[in-house]
């Protein structure tokens, strides 16, 4: 035979319909009832209440008030100021607990608990559960998670502490103040219950109070000597949907603005290259591996310093994340201002390391680099590679090539004290250099999993630049056949840089 399951404390099970039957003798019973006893069980109940504590039969009827509709029985009250809670006791089974979908709580001073919400049925037919509340405090304690709606009588009293008036003519809650006051209240509610829905009640002389309610931030307003159990019940599902509603919407418009927001940082972290008075013509391509992202670990920068030589760096930094972008972004500005400083080659990739060393979260972090410097006459360069792919030169009549990379040092936050040498290149009159990280290069070809490679990459420009493509037509072409041939998004970040000079 299975054990009878005990409750803790014996109130009424306004959720399931059930109550614990009554003993003159022992008291409340600790067992759970059989079904079919619900009435003599609600009515032994209420009389042993009564002898429990006389005075509330004087306070608060019997009668099941604003419960009735709902099949419930009016919660047990511990004293004036209490309120009425109609939440289950723990003992209760979860699976016969809360078979209604919709919890309201009136907010309403009649001490006497006068029913002034009739009936309520929810769109499926089930009661909707009301809970009692005689003013903020009580409301307050009552007003939890489960609770959807929130009906306000907008005739309750004024809050604690009430405004004084110099005179000592009272209180100052009653005369002119009155309106005020409602409205007081109604904000005081929408401060405490931010996430429900609230309908304010008022009187049909009253809509103007009403209106200035909704103003003020209710859902809606109805006429307090109007209410039918229908009309409230499609006015709590109307205000509840609709609360969500705004809800969604304001978390979406607030999603959409630190979306923008965002995106205004990231493509104010982009650089803006610095060539005022060079010859040479600059494009470039970025796409990040992040969905969703404008910036990545990779990044790039060119500027023009004073004497007529043009810089050129890419760089990425290991990973594609957030922190990653963020490490390059200050990479990137340090490499500026160290290049507007004077500093270039080694002494510029040492400095740079110290700045990575400092500003990584993890020891385990490093960065690849590629630096170019190319001379005021535009006709030779010089190339430090810090574990960074070297550059493709491109020029009239000559296939293009891979710049030399035989004296590449290592990559930037892997060896203390490391050195990177720094080569000469000839450049000629007429060309093209590209600079690019490793993004371009390790898509898959087709379905295997062979990659693209730097040799793939190079004849892939070579037959780009026989179709006649420059510039940023080339740059676009050669980037989207990288990602046809991959077969769709490449996984990782991707930067590259072209540097074209005419004759």
């Amino acid at each position: 035979m299975p054990v009878p399951v005990p409750r803790q404390r014996a109130i009424p099970a306004v959720e399931c319909g059930q109550a614990p039957a009554a003993s003159p003798d022992s008291g409340p019973s600790k067992e759970q009832a059989p079904p079919g006893t619900h009435q003599a069980e609600n009515a032994a109940t209420r009389r042993e209440n009564t002898r429990e504590n006389p005075t509330e039969k004087r306070e608060k009827p019997t009668d099941t008030s604003t419960e009735t509709s709902t099949g419930t029985s009016a919660g047990t009250s511990t004293g004036t100021g209490t309120g009425t809670d109609r939440t289950p006791a723990p003992g209760v089974r979860a699976e016969s607990a809360a078979p209604t979908n919709l919890t309201v709580l009136l907010i309403e001073d009649d001490p006497a608990g006068s029913p002034i919400v009739p009936d309520l049925l929810d769109q499926s037919g089930k009661p909707i559960r009301v809970r009692t509340a005689r003013n903020l405090t009580e409301a307050g304690r009552l007003l939890t998670d489960d609770v959807h709606c929130i009906l306000l009588d907008l005739a309750l009293s004024a809050p604690a502490p009430a405004r004084t008036n110099t005179d000592g003519g009272g209180s100052g809650n009653g005369g002119d103040a009155e309106g005020d006051d409602e409205l007081a209240v109604l904000r005081h509610v929408l401060e405490l219950a931010p996430r429900h829905a609230v309908l304010a009640l008022t009187s049909s002389s009253d809509a103007e109070r009403g209106a200035e309610a909704v103003a003020v931030g209710a859902q809606d307003y109805l006429f307090r000597d109007e209410l039918d159990g229908r009309l409230l019940s499609r006015a709590i599902r109307y205000a509840v949907e609709r609360k969500r509603s705004d809800s969604a919407e304001r978390r979406l418009a607030e999603g959409r603005l630190r979306a923008q927001e965002n995106r205004r940082l990231e493509r104010g972290l982009l650089p803006t290259p610095l060539l005022a008075g060079s010859p040479l013509r600059f494009a470039a391509r970025y796409r990040p591996g992040r969905s969703r992202a404008l910036l990545g670990g990779d990044f790039y920068d060119v500027v023009r310093t004073p004497d007529g030589t043009v810089h050129a760096m890419i760089g990425d930094v290991c990973g594609h994340g957030p922190d990653e972008a963020a490490l390059g972004v200050e990479l990137r500005i340090a490499w500026r201002a160290l290049t507007l400083a004077g500093l270039c080659g080694d002494e510029l990739l040492g400095t740079l390391q110290q700045v990575l060393e400092h500003e990584r979260s993890d020891d385990e972090i490093f960065a690849t680099l590629c630096a170019v410097d190319i001379s005021p006459d535009g006709r030779r360069a010089g190339l430090c590679l810090a574990g960074h792919p070297s550059p493709l030169l491109s020029r009239p009549g000559t296939p293009a090539r891979l710049l030399p990379y035989d004296n590449n040092g290592p990559a930037l936050g892997l060896l203390p004290g490391a050195r990177w040498p720094r080569m000469q290149v000839e450049l000629g009159a007429e060309w093209s250099l590209m600079l690019y990280t490793d993004g371009l290069i390790e898509g898959h070809v087709g379905g295997g999993r062979e990659r693209l490679g730097q040799d793939g990459m190079v004849e892939l420009v070579r037959r780009q630049r026989a179709e006649g493509l420059t510039g940023e037509e080339l740059l676009r072409a050669t980037v989207n056949e990288v990602r046809e041939l991959n077969g769709g998004e490449l996984a990782d970040d991707l930067a590259v840089v072209l540097l074209d000079r005419t004759a």
